[in-house]
């Protein structure tokens, strides 16, 4: 009987741990990433991108891939790590908006 509490109790642990455990998963930072990236070829299909302001967007977007990898390199994403990437996407999601809106258009 004293097996079976035992066996109980650590088969609970196990699965209440991960989640007071940092994660290593960024969902809303992927989805954010997704429907920004879905926004900047919708740009550029609708020519409110030129092509200047799409690599500049790019490569805003390539930092925060590399940024968000480097978060997990070490195992889990730390809250301050996770802000730092949603600072970053909202930098981002300002500078698509502006350059959609720009009076600039790809000829």
């Amino acid at each position: 009987m004293k097996i079976n509490k035992l066996l109980l109790t650590a088969a609970l642990a196990t699965l209440i741990a991960p989640a007071f455990a940092q994660s290593t998963t960024t969902p809303k930072v992927d989805a954010r990433q997704e429907r920004q990236e879905m926004r900047i070829e919708q740009g550029v299909n609708s020519g409110q991108l030129t092509a200047r302001e799409t690599l500049n967007l790019e490569k805003r977007e390539a930092k925060i891939e590399s940024d968000k990898e480097k978060a997990k390199a070490d195992g889990k994403v730390t809250p301050q790590e996770r802000a730092h990437l949603n600072k970053e996407l909202d930098h981002t999601s300002n500078k698509i908006y502006r350059k959609k809106h720009n009076a600039r258009t790809a000829g």
